[in-house]
């Protein structure tokens, strides 16, 4: 059995590409009654209204309903994932963890993996990031995504459990580079919305869409990653999507101020 912890887009998303594979499938949100009403109503009618929720796929509300599940896919906000992971230290059960968020604590600066690490030491983690819009995975859209774990036997074991014929996962060990590539695509991203909110022109785009990818990699390999993971699906591909579709909030929110 599958869990997904997080019940917005990105989540829900995950939730219905596991379950449409035929995977028994839980997904968790905080609000209890709200996953009664999704559960009963077979959609996400705020986050995915136009996705069918398959019957493999069950939504709860309380955690204690992940028990016994053979992976987590923790898809909690960035920001909200030390919190959470505090809060909820002895309701998670002991199995593969997968965070799914991108994004770098705002607080203490640091990674999803070093979240994990302060409240569960030693724990091996995985990362799933990479080149996927959430209404596109639910839809059933071809996607690839990056599986980074530095347990090269849990990772093959995670990617033969979370692939499918629609969504093909590509594995690294390098934890650290494909988080840093999830995350800071999404500064870049808002660039390049902003240079095309003010009509600067595709060249314009272009050239800081390459230069932020320099700098993405000098700043990644300076803090652990390899400069290949970077230019793989966590990092260039994921770039590439986020800084070059109005799909993107990154893209859209900086559309929104170049264009005043």
């Amino acid at each position: 059995m599958i869990g997904v912890i997080g019940a917005g887009a990105f989540g829900t998303a995950l939730a219905v590409s596991q379950a449409a594979a035929g995977r028994t499938t839980r997904i968790w949100g905080r609000d209890a009654a709200a996953m009664a009403n999704m559960d009963a109503a077979r959609q996400n009618t705020r986050r995915l209204p136009d996705v069918r929720l398959p019957d493999p796929l069950a939504c709860v509300g309380d955690l204690s309903e992940l028990r016994g599940c053979a992976v987590l896919l923790l898809v909690t906000p960035a920001q909200e994932t030390a919190g959470f992971l505090e809060a909820h230290q002895a309701d998670l059960p002991d199995a593969p963890l997968v965070l799914c968020a991108k994004g770098i604590g705002a607080r203490r600066q640091r990674l999803q993996s070093d979240m994990v690490a302060d409240v569960f030491p030693g724990r091996v983690v995985a990362a799933l990031t990479g080149p996927g819009f959430a209404g596109e995975i639910a839809q059933g859209l071809p996607t690839a995504l990056t599986l980074a774990c530095a347990d090269l036997d849990l990772g093959r074991s995670l990617q033969a459990r979370l692939s499918s014929p629609r969504l093909r996962l590509y594995l690294t060990d390098d934890v650290v580079g494909a988080q840093l590539g999830g995350a800071l695509k999404n500064v870049v991203a808002i660039g390049c919305g902003m240079v095309a909110g003010a009509r600067f022109g595709h060249a314009a785009q272009a050239a800081l869409l390459t230069r932020g990818f320099a700098e993405m990699t000098r700043l990644a390999v300076a803090m652990g990653a390899r400069a290949e993971t970077l230019s793989g699906l966590s990092g260039l591909g994921d770039l590439s999507l986020t800084c070059n579709s109005a799909q993107s909030r990154n893209f859209a929110a900086g559309h929104a101020i170049g264009a005043g």
